[in-house]
């Protein structure tokens, strides 16, 4: 226990991995591979730099005195001049052309695309697993009949497997967006006080050329295909927004998924995993809660309204720039990608091991498809030579009828039976019986599957490189 205030997200749910992508460690020692990056491309190009000195820098990318630099961003009160001077002292030789033309947003703004990108590509393969584990599950019960509702009611059959094709598909069109982002992100480059490069002009004493090459030098050594192509003193904020919509996205989905396993597992259908010596309720020891799904959908809210803040922070931008998106921004963007890391990570907890009661399924299929068998019989009766419009009232009456006797008195739905006593519809017991087996009243829902998975799903697995990791949950 601590005396001060600690982040949930790092004590209880994001993963270990996630947090270091949002470190102090990343983020600094990512400033110091964007100087080694700056004064190497600088080198190439002729400015008066040494192979030397750019190895001093290499070599000191991980030693970072943090004591030093607290106490000179103290008396600063610059944490980026404040890193300069504490890289210095670690690389004397070099120390001379740390940060050389560049300003404060080259490795604040440069580092935040890096680290979103790594954080993207963390989510990217955790929602490859759950999607992986989905499919796993949508083949196991493609055939499995269960009741479909529209507004909560029950409507026509579907199967436990089309349920989860219907969770999965949200999931691809996240896919579809997290590649997006990840194919069209740039770093700012090195664009200077208001986005003119005007200081890099002067070290290269005009030639354009050498400072269009120094961005392309620096962006290839710290993995991307390029930089933006103008800018402020920031890259624009629109591209933290986008991210955050996307990772929106995911919390999105996520808490549709969650919400339907809550209620399957009121129905008793379908329940999250429970272990051994888990406790459903304090006071209740029947009770099996589903708080895995219920963190889940409680984390994705936070998520979702964290959106609002980068889209208020890119709005409200003035001319080259502002420092108001700063304290926000440090906030907002890493809790998003630490939420999300959470939900998917009890996804992957809860999509391995659902639990499916198929009797309890059946039970209540049968306990409805009655009413939804009524056009077959009638249409069967019909074919035998009876009058339509006679039969359809006839089955409106015993429907209420029916329905009365479940609703206000507690008992089984008897429609059948009524159906069955009366000579109107000649229909045998035998004959009733074909008639209600579920798999009459799927559609096509195995097929589906069979074609979602082939055409959506495993071309997306197939070259992922995704391979099966096991999620521990904290509490």
């Amino acid at each position: 226990m601590t005396n001060s205030y600690e982040s949930p997200f790092c004590t209880r749910y994001a993963s270990k991995e996630m947090q270091y992508v949002f470190s102090a460690d990343k983020k600094f020692t990512t400033w110091r591979r964007l100087w080694v990056a700056l004064a190497r491309a600088q080198m190439k190009l002729g400015l008066p730099i040494t192979e030397e000195q750019v190895k001093e820098l290499e070599d000191n990318v991980d030693n970072i005195d943090y004591k030093t630099a607290a106490e000179r961003e103290k008396l600063v009160r610059h944490d980026v001049m404040a890193h300069v001077y504490t890289y210095g002292k670690a690389c004397p030789n070099a120390k001379g052309i740390i940060h050389l033309g560049a300003t404060s947003c080259y490795v604040g703004d440069n580092t935040d695309v890096i680290i979103m990108r790594d954080a993207l590509n963390i989510v990217r393969r955790k929602l490859i697993g759950v999607i992986s584990q989905l499919k796993d599950f949508a083949e196991k019960y493609k055939g499995l009949a269960c009741l479909a509702y529209t507004h909560l009611q029950p409507a026509q059959l579907t199967t436990v497997g089309k349920r989860a094709t219907l969770w999965c598909n949200e999931l691809l069109m996240d896919i579809e967006e997290i590649d997006f982002r990840l194919k069209n992100l740039k770093l700012l480059g090195s664009k200077g006080t208001t986005g003119t490069q005007a200081s890099f002009v002067e070290l290269f004493e005009g030639d354009s050329e050498k400072i269009k090459a120094l961005e392309k030098m620096i962006a290839e050594e710290m993995g991307f295909s390029g930089v933006v192509p103008v800018s402020g003193q920031t890259y624009s904020r629109k591209v933290d927004s986008a991210i955050v919509a996307t990772l929106s996205g995911i919390a999105q989905s996520a808490s549709k998924f969650s919400n339907d396993i809550r209620i399957l597992q009121s129905f008793k259908e379908i329940e999250e995993p429970f272990e051994k010596n888990q406790i459903g309720s304090s006071a209740m020891a029947y009770k099996r809660n589903p708080m895995r799904c219920e963190r889940i959908t409680s984390l994705s809210r936070y998520v979702m309204a964290d959106m609002l803040n980068p889209a208020f922070t890119a709005g409200t931008q003035w001319f080259e720039r502002t420092l108001d998106d700063s304290a926000n921004k440090r906030i907002s963007i890493a809790e998003a990608f630490l939420g999300v890391d959470a939900i998917l990570n009890i996804m992957l907890n809860v999509t391995d091991g659902l639990v499916v009661h198929e009797k309890i399924i059946k039970k209540r299929v049968m306990a409805e498809l009655p009413f939804m068998a009524t056009e077959n019989i009638m249409m069967s009766a019909v074919k035998k030579g009876g009058d339509r419009q006679e039969l359809h009232e006839r089955i409106r009456e015993y429907s209420m009828k029916a329905g009365a006797r479940v609703k206000d008195e507690g008992l089984d739905n008897n429609l059948c039976e009524l159906i069955l006593a009366d000579p109107m519809f000649m229909i045998t017991r035998e004959e009733m019986d074909e008639i209600l087996k579920p798999e009459n009243f799927i559609g096509r829902s195995s097929e589906q599957v069979d074609e979602f998975i082939k055409d959506c799903v495993l071309p997306i697995l197939d070259g992922s490189g995704y391979k099966k990791e096991t999620v521990e949950i904290n509490v």
